[in-house]
């Protein structure tokens, strides 16, 4: 049996405790059955978001009309998009393994539990006295073997196909289907309701759907009823909501449905560690599980499934497993981002769940046209939502849809952090015409919101 003083199993954002715990001279093994970096670098966030790039521009100039200007598209040459992907994409494994020094053993393998402080992997027994679970969380199985998922349609290799089915509704499935349909790929999406990205704000999701469909194909209360593949293609037969039956056909097909635990592998049943209904680890405020020295980070707890929430997890779980660190971490904020056209961000409750709540708030929502820069995107549907207590002036939640909505969200998220307050926002100084100023009104607006509420009790 190898002795070691820290075992991570998941290199993924926890590849940066395994790097500083080596610096302090600490033995280390971390254990990958993938790629180092994990999901957010190799499958996941990044390579979608280099595509989003390439859709970007091919969206600008197919929309150039919007400011007098006639243009139009040669060609786009995708296989190079996508070759150029894929190149990040094949080194990112060696540039994570060049964190770390001679203290901390790389493990190709999947680790399983043989007891609470013993991992078992390729054959050999592990032991330490302090054991972190990174596993984070795997796309749910597409249910035909030549589909993809998000996990693994990407490094995209081979030919490229001049058709795609996607199937989904959250910002997985548009994030994609935007970049396909950007680029000239036939895409179709489907999606079983009639609502896409069901858990952002009712006003922006609908402001969201109303747009996407002027560039996505999307067939709404759709399903997928059979599947068929030959010929290197896909024959679907459609069922909506009426039991109306129609077919399809695609050259690739795509699941996006959502993502689930990854814990199911590590044998948790040789040890003290307790899951949740939905097979997430449970865990302490200090990232403790039920077995003592046994630690969980990131999405495989279920909690937030968002990288920057595990990243400053690993962060902190760091701290107190090697500073001494006392206090637990507390997410004042989680905000997150959909990376589409229209971009989206969010950060704090919808109106949705204010109702639900039953707490007192009021809401503004505001058009971005008094700034002259949002102006001259000649988009009309740009908005920033605020929901407000009337009775403190807190920010409870903020939800953007437009140009760079997630960097202007930093804005208000800097607010949140220091001094709650949206009268921060009304009464600070803007560079004028900048594309931030947008937000002064929505502020003016959400005062206004509070002191009518106040006038009126």
């Amino acid at each position: 049996m190898k002795n070691f003083d820290l075992i991570i199993i998941g290199a993924g954002r926890a590849s940066n405790l395994a790097a500083k715990a080596g610096k302090m001279g600490k033995k280390v093994a971390i254990i990958e059955k993938s790629k180092l970096g994990g999901t957010c670098p190799n499958r996941g966030c990044v390579p979608s978001k280099l595509l989003i790039g390439y859709a970007h521009v091919a969206r600008a100039i197919k929309e150039s009309d919007r400011h007098f200007i006639d243009s139009s598209i040669n060609s786009i040459n995708v296989e190079k998009i996508f070759e150029e992907t894929n190149n990040y994409v094949s080194k990112i494994d060696p540039v994570y393994k060049k964190k770390f020094n001679e203290n901390v053993e790389v493990i190709y393998g999947t680790g399983k539990f043989v007891s609470n402080n013993i991992i078992s992997v390729n054959g050999e027994q592990l032991t330490a006295p302090k054991i972190v679970i990174a596993t984070g969380t795997k796309a749910i199985e597409a249910p035909h073997p030549k589909a993809w998922t998000s996990d693994n349609i990407f490094p995209l290799k081979g030919t490229i196909p001049k058709s795609i089915t996607i199937v989904g509704s959250g910002f997985i499935a548009c994030e994609l289907a935007n970049f396909f349909a950007a680029v000239g790929i036939q895409t179709k999406l489907l999606v079983r309701s009639q609502r896409i990205l069901g858990n952002e704000d009712s006003d922006i999701s609908a402001i969201f759907k109303e747009e996407f469909v002027k560039n996505v194909d999307i067939l709404f209360d759709t399903s997928i009823d059979k599947i068929e593949y030959k010929d290197k293609q896909f024959n679907l037969e459609l069922l909506n909501k009426d039991n109306q039956k129609t077919h399809h056909t695609s050259q690739a097909l795509l699941y996006a449905t959502g993502r689930e635990s990854n814990t199911n592998s590590l044998d948790l049943q040789n040890t003290d560690i307790e899951v949740n209904d939905r097979g997430y680890i449970k865990r302490d405020k200090f990232f403790e599980t039920k077995a003592k020295g046994v630690y969980v980070v990131g999405d495989a707890s279920g909690e937030h499934m968002l990288q920057h929430a595990a990243a400053q997890e690993v962060n902190h779980l760091g701290k107190i497993l090697l500073e001494d660190e006392k206090e637990p971490l507390k997410f004042k904020y989680m905000p997150h981002g959909v990376f589409t056209e229209p971009e989206i961000a969010s950060v704090g409750i919808t109106e949705q769940k204010a109702k639900e709540q039953g707490i007192s708030y009021v809401t503004s929502i505001t058009p971005w046209l008094a700034s002259a820069k949002a102006m001259s995107t000649r988009l009309k549907y740009p908005r920033t939502k605020l929901i407000i207590n009337p009775n403190t002036y807190e920010i409870l939640g903020c939800h953007m849809i437009g140009p760079e909505s997630t960097t202007m969200m930093h804005q208000v998220l800097a607010v949140m952090h220091l001094d709650n307050d949206i009268r921060h926002l009304k009464e600070m100084l803007y560079i004028h015409p900048a594309l931030s100023e947008a937000l002064l009104p929505a502020a003016v607006e959400s005062v206004k919101a509070v002191e009518d509420y106040n006038k009126d009790k």
